[in-house]
């Protein structure tokens, strides 16, 4: 299946911000987030297809999965 990931703020260091994986049916978020090698330390908003998901939301064929680390504004 593919799955577009994009990657916001610091979280571009660690590769394109814009990519489309080929990934195994079952893939959860937190499957991407550890082959895209993210450091566990850097918590991260994780959205899919504009909603808010758990770190075990396994993704679908089209997904679209978008990773912030924490905004704080002002």
């Amino acid at each position: 299946m593919k799955v577009k990931v994009k990657l916001f703020a610091l979280l571009r260091q660690f590769g394109p911000d814009e990519q489309t994986v080929e990934l195994p049916e079952g893939t959860t978020i937190d499957d991407v987030v550890r082959s895209l090698k993210l450091p566990g330390t850097i918590r991260l908003l994780r959205i899919v297809n504009g909603e808010h998901r758990p770190e075990d939301h396994v993704l679908k064929d089209g997904d679209e999965l978008a990773l912030f680390p924490p905004i704080a504004g002002g």
